[in-house]
């Protein structure tokens, strides 16, 4: 007997790729599934004239996903892990996390081979406050511009003069194909990305165990040991899209180690830390990074009281 099922996802060329990827792992492994996707366009989606971190955060890319789970009208959902609230809505459940992608950003430009390169002031779209914080942080000349829209809007914005340059997610570029944009590559440890950045979660209905058993040969556990890590440093910082807060995790020949900062998109400061821990205990080596960001001054950047 074949079973159907329903993959809620967004509608833009790399969500669209994230679930057509997801689908393929699932028919390699179920053989007998059959696999449909429901498209969908989330608040997110909808309103680019303002950053996410004035309309409130990455929640808006899941909220109509998650409806469409409750409602029956779909089975699971695929996200960017890094546009994953730290703490789900009740009745949901992370299923699995796909084996991680490059996690670096890219530095996009027509003109310019590097970030050093680039003239004083120039214009450099990001609508991320941690790329903006970094950004600052390295060239306090330059012009961090606002930029919303998906990979190809941003590229189109690019190309069409309105930036010198761009900054995206590497991942992102590598699967649409457009590896080739990328002029450079931001790497840790001068550059953190986002916590989870380059991974794919997998959401479901929480307590449905026939869908997160169809799930669990798609998980990657040493992927979900880094992510883990990140992200618990991002929830002990009670961080969000309107904090500067970076994270990246590494796996090494004693365990983990993770590396984080605390940003100020606005002067440029950066504080950071970093720890090895041991893979077993991915969440405390998360919160021990994010006390030490804390006794380092972290806290006036994030508004703690």
């Amino acid at each position: 007997m074949t079973t159907l099922l329903r993959i809620a996802t967004r509608q833009s060329a790399l969500a669209l790729w994230q679930a057509e990827h997801v689908a393929a792992l699932l028919r390699a492994a179920h053989p007998q599934l059959a696999i449909e996707l429901v498209p969908m366009t989330t608040r997110g989606d909808q309103i680019t004239d303002r950053s996410l971190a004035a309309l409130g955060g990455k929640g808006l890319f899941l909220k109509e996903l998650e409806i469409a789970m409750a409602q029956r009208h779909a089975d699971i959902a695929v996200h960017s892990f890094k546009d994953v609230p730290m703490e789900l809505d009740a009745g949901f459940a992370i299923g699995a996390v796909l084996e991680r992608a490059d996690a670096a950003d890219a530095f996009v430009s027509a003109k310019y081979a590097r970030l050093d390169a680039l003239p004083h002031g120039a214009r450099v779209g990001t609508s991320s406050l941690r790329r903006q914080a970094q950004l600052r942080a390295l060239r306090p000349d330059l012009l961090a511009v606002d930029l919303r829209g998906n990979v190809n809007t941003r590229l189109a914005k690019l190309d069409a003069g309105d930036y010198d340059a761009i900054v995206l997610a590497c991942a992102g570029l590598d699967r649409l194909g457009l590896a080739a944009r990328i002029r450079h590559r931001l790497d840790p440890p001068v550059w953190l990305s986002a916590a989870a950045q380059g991974a794919i979660a997998i959401e479901h209905r929480e307590g449905d165990a026939s869908i997160a058993e169809l799930l669990r040969p798609l998980h990657d556990a040493d992927t979900a040991l880094c992510v883990t890590a990140e992200r618990a440093l991002t929830r002990y910082l009670q961080g969000s899209c309107q904090v500067p807060i970076a994270a990246f995790c590494l796996q090494t020949e004693i365990g983990l180690h993770l590396a984080g900062l605390v940003g100020d998109a606005a002067s440029g400061r950066l504080i950071r830390a970093e720890d090895d821990g041991q893979s077993e205990a991915p969440e405390e080596l998360g919160v021990r990074v994010a006390k030490t960001l804390l006794e380092r001054g972290a806290g006036e950047l994030l508004g703690h009281q």
